[in-house]
């Protein structure tokens, strides 16, 4: 599966979010960035040109359907992430966020419990 850019992944995550079909109107209304409708259509226009969306018109409004599952693109991005940064290693990955102090004691309980209902299954 083809990565995302960061600015269209932005987009995707409104209509993921949205749970269904949407107006480039219903993503101007929700997106965190001063950018012109011009913008965001062309930003539709590549996810559509490279099969994460699918655009048809309905009335004077094009509606947009994602084709690619969030928990997929997520799951690879993150497969990816892991292995170009940290080389597959999980617990490189989590030491470093620790290192960091981007992990909290919460955090910590939380992926400790993780870990023992997944060991459980």
């Amino acid at each position: 599966m083809k990565r995302i850019p960061d600015s269209e992944l932005e987009l995707m995550m409104i209509i993921w979010d949205a749970g269904k079909a949407v107006t480039s109107d219903h993503i101007m209304q929700r997106i965190d960035r001063d950018w012109t409708k011009t913008t965001v259509l062309n930003l539709l226009s590549r996810l559509c040109s490279r099969g994460f969306l699918e655009c048809r018109k309905e009335g004077r409004h094009n509606i947009y359907t994602a084709l690619v599952d969030r928990d997929e693109y997520l799951k690879e991005e993150s497969r990816s992430f892991l292995r170009r940064m940290y080389h597959n290693s999980l617990t490189k990955l989590v030491a470093s966020l620790y290192d960091g102090d981007s992990v909290s004691k919460e955090d910590l309980a939380e992926l400790k419990s993780f870990i023992e209902e997944a060991e459980n299954d």
